[in-house]
């Protein structure tokens, strides 16, 4: 256990015992790299960096476990400073990381106390404000259902945390507890990560820009998703269908290759791209198998990537206007 700022004793394994020994981690990291002079040792001074660099996953736990929670309680507040705050290390870390590619310690001197500076402000405004407000804030129902969540994202530790509460950890996708949630669950079902109308299930698949056939480990198309363009004709007459009479005869003998490796367990994925009416595709299968590794079938996604191999650089801002 943990004494906190506001005197607050929180058991191994809860939420804030893990971000506190995160910043014992953190803490040595800093003092690590600030000792290091990158015109010297340079190697020496990318390896702490790299490892300073798992913050992401603080960071990642406070926006997508934390902040959620408090802004259910009515506290938004961390959701918009502190969330601007973890962007501007961010920026940070990537202008460092652009200055080690292009091998400039001098750069890297540098920007580094800037990076570290505002490490220590970050912790320091944790310890102070955020983690004390926010175990006066939520209740324990809420710090055992955000611990759940915690598993998905991961911590900096070398090892992962005690439980919390103590006893057998259940993985999020097999908890199927009821909650009180801001939005209703009328005619939705539980999926892994959330519930979803069949409308709602529908207007995402239709939305997604690629192209999802579904055969089944019986090798029937059971599934497709119709969305506004599509790579490959489909229509509703596939389904039921066996999957090789919905292929060229001259590529069938690859698609029963791939089902067949895919049914023994010998590989898990295939990629292909192609040329097909002056656009680039990007096609790629995926094997489906349930929680004890059963074939379940296949996965066929395409999706245009003409556009996406133009990628250049970044694009940060809004341009409507």
């Amino acid at each position: 256990m943990i004494d906190t700022e506001n005197n607050a004793v929180v058991p191994e394994g809860h939420p804030v015992w893990n971000y506190f020994q995160e910043k014992e981690l953190i803490i040595s990291l800093l003092e690590e790299i600030k000792a290091i002079n990158p015109f010297e040792d340079l190697p020496k001074y990318v390896n702490v960096f790299h490892q300073l660099l798992t913050i992401e996953k603080r960071f990642a736990r406070k926006e997508n476990q934390l902040f959620p929670f408090l802004e259910k309680n009515g506290w938004t507040g961390p959701s918009q400073g502190m969330w601007s705050f973890h962007d501007n290390l961010r920026e940070q870390f990537r202008l460092i990381q652009y200055y080690i590619k292009m091998n400039n310690p001098e750069k890297i001197a540098t920007n580094t106390p800037f990076l570290t500076d505002g490490i220590y402000r970050l912790l320091g405004a944790e310890e102070t404000v955020l983690f004390p407000n926010s175990l006066d804030l939520l209740d324990e129902k809420d710090w055992i259902e955000m611990r759940k969540g915690e598993e998905e994202i991961g911590w900096m530790l070398s090892e992962t945390p005690p439980t919390f509460p103590k006893g057998e950890y259940i993985h999020p996708s097999q908890d199927f507890t009821q909650r009180d949630l801001s939005f209703s669950l009328e005619n939705t079902s539980h999926y892994d990560e959330g519930y979803m109308t069949v409308e709602q299930v529908n207007l995402l698949l239709r939305t997604m820009p690629l192209d999802l056939t579904y055969v089944d480990e019986n090798d029937k198309v059971i599934f497709y998703n119709r969305g506004e363009e599509r790579v490959f004709p489909r229509s509703a007459g596939i389904i039921g269908r066996e999957v090789k009479f919905c292929h060229p005869p001259k590529s069938v003998g690859t698609v029963l290759k791939i089902l067949d490796e895919f049914r023994k367990g010998a590989q898990n994925e295939s990629s292909f791209w192609i040329n097909y009416k002056d656009r680039l595709i990007y096609i790629r299968y995926f094997a489906v198998r349930d929680a004890n590794k059963n074939y379940k079938g296949v996965i066929e996604m395409s999706q245009d990537i003409t556009d996406i191999k133009k990628i250049d650089g970044e694009k940060r801002l809004l341009d409507w206007e």
